[in-house]
């Protein structure tokens, strides 16, 4: 007998890392509204006017003894969604920016999907990554930045079939243009602007907001049969 799909996450236990602000803190309130318990995890401190429903825990990810250290701090989790990351625009021709870049987004990632693996077997939860639209296409501004996220989609499938035996899922967001600090240097500078918003099927920039619903469905049991995969929401940006 054919049953309605669940899209609840209520009770869930939630870790955001990069959920002070953009995308990370959109998630953070989104989950929050919908009656999960979050903790985010960020290097930054807690913005003034932060809910204060809302976990708080100092977190570095290119630290292997810190991310350890939140494991054991954190008694129990549902959803792992790894938001933190920077970018630094024609610098990441820099080795040595290049090299940490990669070690925000890539390895960070892998540091959380190791540390937590055990609080997401023991709760059958799932780990959302976040690629991007250059996952898929590459960036003269930005190339580890473009590198990283193209790996995030190829980690994801490599996690999706290494935990699956655990119960576990993991799979990928893969934002387009989204109005943050990170992308506030772009949105500033008109001629660059000018031609994002032209290949925009939809002619603007999209908000944070706007990328939850991705979250919200892949962490609730309606998404039980989805594995291994990056989801573009990016409103129709690489299909143009």
């Amino acid at each position: 007998m054919a049953t309605t799909p669940d899209f609840s996450v209520r009770g869930k236990h939630v870790l955001i890392t990069g959920g002070t602000g953009g995308i990370g803190g959109a998630f953070a309130k989104a989950f929050l509204d919908h009656g999960a318990h979050v903790i985010v995890a960020d290097i930054a401190g807690p913005k003034d006017g932060t809910d204060p429903r809302i976990r708080y825990e100092q977190l570095d990810v290119r630290d292997d003894a810190a991310v350890e250290a939140l494991a054991v701090r954190v008694s129990q989790l549902d959803v792992l969604i790894h938001c933190a990351g920077r970018v630094a625009p024609f610098e990441e021709y820099k080795t040595e920016v290049f090299k940490d870049i990669l070690d925000i987004h890539l390895v960070g990632n892998l540091r959380l999907a190791n540390a937590f693996r055990p609080h997401l077997k023991a709760s059958k939860g799932c780990l959302i990554n976040i690629g991007s639209m250059h996952s898929y296409f590459g960036s003269p501004r930005v190339p580890a930045y473009s590198a990283a996220k193209t790996a995030v989609v190829s980690l994801t499938k490599s996690l999706a079939i290494a935990f699956v035996e655990d119960g576990i899922r993991v799979n990928a967001i893969a934002p387009g243009w989204i109005k943050t600090e990170l992308t506030r240097p772009a949105r500033e500078n008109p001629e660059f602007n000018s031609r994002v918003i032209a290949r925009i099927p939809g002619g603007k920039w999209a908000e944070a907001e706007d990328l939850a619903g991705a979250a919200i469905f892949l962490a609730s049991p309606a998404s039980k049969l989805i594995n291994g995969v990056a989801i573009p929401v990016d409103g129709g940006y690489s299909a143009s």
